[in-house]
Formats: structure tokens, C-alpha cells, sequence
């Protein structure tokens, strides 16, 4: 089976891959040449774990190709998906510019009965859209079918992810577009991953669903630590007693600085949008955003405090910038939205993260970038444990203490034994600890 995928962002690239990788043939199509000429030479334009080298064996194996020829890569393949981005409006809505370009493009070079399969994430009702805009700008008679397909890759964890997927959401209008969906993800049906089969508008209103759920989940737990740095509780312990009650589980119950990335601030905004428009008040979205908007002021002021009410001219060491960690994306990162508050309260930054540094450059021009963590601590007022990578985990606190100014020491993902960190000689400042 020939198919073209249409976008090589995160989602794209990751299922252009895992599909080439069960025998099929595929292409990766993008209007950015500059990106394609990168895959072409090998690189990779995202930093995702195990990904580069099935890029490359798939690629040498002639299963996979990369291309920015998106009118031909429609013409040449029977299945279509549509893998672009949807970003955020400001109103909080879901700019679709990119899959109606997509949409016309299709329909201009409809040369003959397709399948088209949606992955980027929608509001609900837009692959009738697309199907309406695909018809309106094709001049043959053609059989077109939109069915939707969305994804649950997560960033750091998305090969796995793809290869060993909680479920398979298939949202379709016949049962000819359901066939050919399973045939290409039989792989994996073989392998009794449950395989969800609904139509259309329910396919979509799922990838909202779950990740609007696992937000609340996130800002709940924050809820809670809040709480029990009120009444002296700790959350560690509160967090694994919830996790360990069957009906809720032990995932997305971790307390922090809150939840960032390309997914879950904006799709929970969009929901919330899309229930405007239909005169619903999704008063529990509303809340979740405002717990996570809330959640990094909580955090600054937990710094700004310990410095009895003044940042100017101390020095904070962060470590990680990166939105969660085994990726160098930084979209909505709560990292990044609190070193923007220490920078505005007049704090100096020496910041470190594995992979996301180039990216956070940008966004945070006047911080200082380090080599690593005890680069970025050494005559460091305070550290700021930000985003939990591995090598975070277990830091030499000893060392820390002889390199540093201060000796303060923000665990805003409670990693660290609050003991371990006093025995050190640093001071210990978490969330519900």
C-alpha cells in the first residue's frame, strides 16, 4: 500500500516512520524544503529518543521517503493522512489555515478515489470540512473519504508510543475506510492493541477528551500540593495513596510547576472554545487553565520570598528549559514561563538543559546558557530544578553547595529527599513538601 504523509512535525514523522517500519510504502511530504533536505541528509529537525535510527534504517530500506512535492506525493498514493499543525488563535480557537491549505491542494489534484486520514488535532465536525473544501476545489467526480485518526504519541515517548499504543481510534463513515485503516495498523491488531471503531465527530472529540482529562488530572494534583503546603501535609504521600486506588491511577500525579507542551494547554483552550460556540459552559476546563496559569506564580512567589521580597541581581541557576523531559520542545513550558517572571523581577539567569537550549535562546535572550548543571550553579544564588531529566536526579548536592553563592536550593518537581537536600547544607523549597 502506497501512502503519503502530509506534515513531518512530531506526529508526521513519527507515523511516516512507524508505518514504513510495517512494510509499507511511504511518503513524507512538507512545504518546507529547508526541513525535507534535512531528513534527506540523515538529520532529524526534532530531537525524539530511538527515532533517528529507524528514520535512517526505514530511509536505506527505500520504505520511506521524504519529499516537498505535496501535489505529487497526492496524485501518486491511494491514502492520504494529514498530519499538520493546528496552533491556538489568541481567542483560544484552532487555526486550521494549515489543513485547508492541505484540504485544496487535495482536491486540486484529485486524480482518483482517496482516503483521507486526519491526524492533526481538530475541533469536532472539521473533517466534514475538509471534505466540503476538497469537493469544492476538484473538477473530477471522485469517491473522497475523511476519516478520522488521532493521535496519542507523546513527546519523549513517541516511538514507543506508536509501536505499543494504549489504543487505535478509528473514526470513519464506511466500513470500505474502516478495512483499509486496519490493514495498515494490522501490526499492531495482531498484537491485541484494543482498537477503538466509531465514527467520525466521536474520533474527534476523543483526542480532546483525553487530553482535557489528563490536564485536570495534572492541575488537580497541584490543587493538592497547594493544600498541603498550607496545612503541613506532604503530597508525595497523598499522590501515591491516590495512584494506588484503582479508579484513578497512579499516572498524571505528580506535582509541579504545572503542564506545557503542544497539546494540552492548547487543546484545552480550544475545547473550551468549542463549547462557547455551543453555548456550554465547560466550567471544569476553564478552572484547569486557571490552576495552571496560577501554579507558576505560586512557584515565583515561593522564590521571590525566600529572598525576603527582592530578586535584584541574584542569580538563579536553572535547571531544564524544555516543557517535560526527553524532548528540546519548549512550547507553553512552565520552565520558560517562570524564568520570564524571575527575569521581570529582576533576577539574572544561567540556564541549563540537555536539548532544549538552542530552542530556549530565543525566548529567554538574556539568560546565560551553561554546559552543564554545575556551570550553571557555580556562584549561583539559588537552583531551580525546573524540568526533571534524569541527570538532574541525582546531582552532586555536596558539590553544589561548595560552587554556589547562596544556598537555596527550588525542587519544582520534587525529586529530591528534602533530607538528602539539608544534609547537603542547602535549603530545601518544593511543591506540597
Amino acid at each position: 500500500m502506497n501512502i503519503a504523509i502530509i506534515g513531518t512535525g512530531y506526529v508526521g514523522l513519527v507515523t511516516g516512520t512507524g508505518l514504513s517500519s510495517f512494510g509499507l510504502n511511504i511518503t513524507c511530504v512538507d512545504i518546507d524544503k529547508k526541513k525535507i533536505d534535512l531528513l534527506n541528509g540523515g538529520k532529524l529537525p526534532i530531537y525524539e529518543p530511538q527515532l533517528e535510527d529507524l528514520v535512517e534504517n526505514n530511509a536505506k530500506e527505500g520504505r520511506l521517503r521524504f519529499s516537498s512535492d505535496v501535489a505529487g506525493a497526492i496524485r501518486k498514493n491511494d491514502v492520504i493522512f494529514i498530519a499538520v499543525g493546528t496552533p491556538p488563535k489568541e481567542d483560544g480557537s484552532t487555526n486550521l489555515a494549515s489543513i485547508e491549505n492541505v484540504a485544496r491542494t487535495i482536491g486540486e489534484n484529485l486524480n482518483a478515489e482517496k482516503l483521507i486520514v486526519n491526524k492533526s488535532t481538530v475541533p469536532v465536525g472539521t473533517a466534514d470540512y475538509i471534505k466540503k473544501i476538497i469537493e469544492r476545489y476538484s473538477d473530477k467526480n471522485y469517491t473522497v473519504e475523511v476519516a478520522s485518526n488521532p493521535e496519542f504519541l507523546r513527546e519523549g515517548a513517541a516511538v514507543r508510543d506508536f509501536f505499543h499504543p494504549d489504543r487505535i481510534v478509528l473514526g470513519t463513515e464506511s466500513e470500505h475506510a474502516l478495512s483499509i485503516l486496519m490493514d495498515i495498523y494490522r501490526p499492531l491488531y495482531l498484537l491485541e492493541t484494543p482498537f477503538i471503531k466509531t465514527d467520525v465527530h466521536t474520533a474527534e472529540l476523543i483526542k480532546y477528551a483525553a487530553n482535557c482529562f489528563l490536564a485536570t488530572k495534572i492541575s488537580f494534583i497541584n490543587e493538592m500540593a497547594n493544600i498541603c503546603d498550607k496545612t503541613g501535609a506532604n503530597i508525595t504521600d497523598l499522590s501515591k495513596a491516590l495512584g494506588l486506588d484503582g479508579r484513578i491511577g497512579k499516572k498524571f500525579l505528580h506535582a509541579g510547576i504545572g503542564f506545557g507542551g503542544s497539546c494540552f494547554p492548547k487543546d484545552v483552550r480550544s475545547l473550551v472554545n468549542q463549547t462557547e460556540k455551543l453555548q456550554y459552559n465547560f466550567r471544569i476546563g476553564k478552572a484547569v487553565l486557571d490552576v495552571n496559569r496560577k501554579q507558576i506564580e505560586i512557584a515565583l512567589n515561593k522564590i521571590v520570598a525566600a529572598f525576603d521580597g527582592s530578586l535584584n541581581d541574584k542569580t538563579i541557576a536553572l535547571l531544564g528549559v524544555s516543557f517535560k523531559p526527553e524532548t528540546d520542545d519548549i512550547r507553553e513550558s512552565p520552565a520558560i514561563y517562570l524564568a520570564k517572571g524571575l527575569l521581570e523581577n529582576g533576577a539574572k539567569i544561567k540556564m541549563y538543559d540537555p536539548k532544549a537550549l538552542e530552542n530556549a535562546k530565543a525566548e529567554l535572550s538574556s539568560a546565560k546558557l551553561s554546559e552543564d548543571a554545575y556551570d550553571a550553579a557555580k556562584d549561583a544564588d539559588a537552583i531551580v530544578l525546573a524540568t526533571e531529566w534524569n541527570q538532574f536526579r541525582h546531582l552532586d548536592l555536596s558539590r553544589l553547595k561548595t560552587i554556589m553563592r547562596g544556598k537555596l536550593f527550588f525542587d519544582f518537581r520534587n525529586v529530591y529527599p528534602k533530607n538528602k537536600v539539608a544534609e547537603a547544607g542547602l535549603k530545601y523549597f518544593a511543591i506540597g513538601r
